[in-house]
């Protein structure tokens, strides 16, 4: 994770990640909507913003031993107004990967926004699986 952040391209956004407390990591709830949820209704995004869970320091210097996407098929659902990871940084780690890509144009919470998008990649996912154990 921390390779994702620590130098990004000029011009992509910045998560608006406040210093560690206690070890643990938070976004700022004033910057959350505009950076995680930015197509989310203000209400919801107000909602998760107060609701969000901190997560480790500890896990922007995870090492992954043997990644799945090396050995597994991967599919990919690229956020192209994402505000937290650059949709340039999607597309490099999805074509790392291997993955097969669908772009749609929603923000990081597009599980929110857009949940037909998310049935939609986990049913072609579904499907994908289905033909390789076929074959």
């Amino acid at each position: 994770m921390s390779t994702l952040i620590q130098d990004p391209p000029p011009g992509a956004p910045v998560p608006p990640i406040l210093p560690p407390q206690d070890g643990y990591l938070l976004l700022d709830k004033a910057k959350f909507a505009a950076s995680f949820a930015g197509d989310v209704d203000a209400d919801t995004a107000a909602f998760m913003a107060d609701s969000q869970m901190p997560w480790g320091v500890d896990a922007l210097g995870g090492v992954i031993s043997q990644p799945a996407w090396k050995s597994k098929p991967g599919w990919y659902l690229l956020t192209t107004e994402d505000r937290m990871i650059p949709p340039d940084a999607q597309r490099a780690m999805s074509k790392r990967a291997g993955a097969t890509v669908v772009e749609v144009k929603a923000s990081h919470s597009v599980y929110v926004s857009q949940p037909q998008a998310v049935v939609d990649l986990i049913e072609k996912a579904s499907q994908g699986m289905t033909a390789a154990a076929a074959r």
